[in-house]
């Protein structure tokens, strides 16, 4: 199997290009850097089933080169992170939507799978908890550019579902509710890995708004399994998926957790929102996944907890 992976050199792309790898598949990464990291990937390079290609999604004619030579795509390279997109609007934008139209637009001239990788942010301010796959999506007004990723990533999903229907292409969704783990960065505005790094520096750990806002973490490591399960099963073509783990934790008891754990003198702060982002930020206070649809599919489920999640990070940190 030949599989394609765009922002390979990111996060997510760099676990899941390793795991691919160790099963035997060849893996082409392309990646611009723009977030990824060279050291991600650095120690796959001398591997014989793995390729690397600097460039970008918007380049329609390398992606059609790149996609006819593989079997499947794993599309998950994207404007991320509530910080990133703030501050790179336009990029944002012509990443998500038209990057994902050129994937699947040359993904569909050779009918090969792909992995979608979306978003819970794709709900919204849906109050209805815990989300389920077709519930609404509730969003704020446009006068908030912080809705712009929300609509980019639901754009995406009616493109590849359009594509499903019209030209029978196999597209799996993922909806992804905050994946955490080793190699992320804190710096697009990601909690977790920015709580640890300072936590482990005894600086102030600081929270956006009154810290009782709750999220659930997902591992890396569980998400990985999902994304290659999933694209296993024929069964989930044209359909979306949960993938996240359904416990609830406040953003305070996480810090503190941190602190805990880690050993730290560090002290928790609150700040308000409109310090950090434009005024009139809008935040949800819970998001929490419904996992009955993709157990029943692909019998996946999280392993790891809260502290064990914790623990991979302090011994892996990375700097903010």
């Amino acid at each position: 199997m030949k599989a394609l992976i765009t922002g390979g050199a990111g996060f997510i792309g760099s676990h899941l290009t390793e795991a691919l790898i160790d099963k035997g598949d060849y893996v082409c990464v392309i990646d611009d850097f723009s977030t990824g990291l060279n050291e991600n990937i650095l120690h796959l390079q001398d591997y014989h089933n793995f390729s690397l290609v600097n460039g970008s999604l918007l380049d329609k004619e390398l992606m059609d080169r790149i996609i006819d030579e593989c079997d499947i795509v794993y599309h998950l390279a994207a404007a991320v992170g509530v910080k990133y997109i703030m501050e790179n609007r336009i990029k944002s934008f012509k990443i998500n939507v038209q990057g994902t139209e050129n994937v699947l637009e040359a993904a569909s001239k050779g009918n090969k799978k792909v992995m979608i990788a979306s978003s819970s942010e794709v709900y919204g301010k849906n109050g209805k908890i815990p989300y389920k796959e077709d519930s609404d999506r509730v969003m704020g007004s446009t006068i908030y550019h912080r809705w712009s990723y929300s609509c980019t990533k639901a754009l995406d999903e009616f493109l590849s579902l359009a594509y499903h229907k019209e030209k029978e292409l196999p597209v799996i969704i993922m909806r992804f509710f905050n994946t955490v783990g080793p190699r992320q960065l804190g710096c697009y505005g990601m909690v977790l890995p920015r709580f640890v790094s300072f936590a482990l520096n005894n600086k102030p750990l600081t929270i956006y708004g009154d810290g009782n806002q709750t999220r659930c973490f997902t591992f890396v490591g569980d998400a990985i399994r999902a994304i290659i399960s999933l694209s296993q099963c024929e069964d989930a073509q044209g359909e979306i998926f949960n993938i996240g783990n359904n416990q609830e934790v406040s953003i305070n008891h996480l810090a503190n957790r941190i602190i805990e754990i880690s050993g730290s003198s560090s002290l928790v702060q609150h700040i308000p929102y409109e310090q950090v982002y434009e005024e009139g930020f809008e935040d949800m206070r819970r998001r929490v996944p419904d996992i009955s649809k993709i157990y029943e599919y692909i019998g996946w489920k999280p392993e790891y907890e809260l502290d064990d999640i914790i623990r991979s990070m302090i011994a892996s940190p990375v700097c903010v």
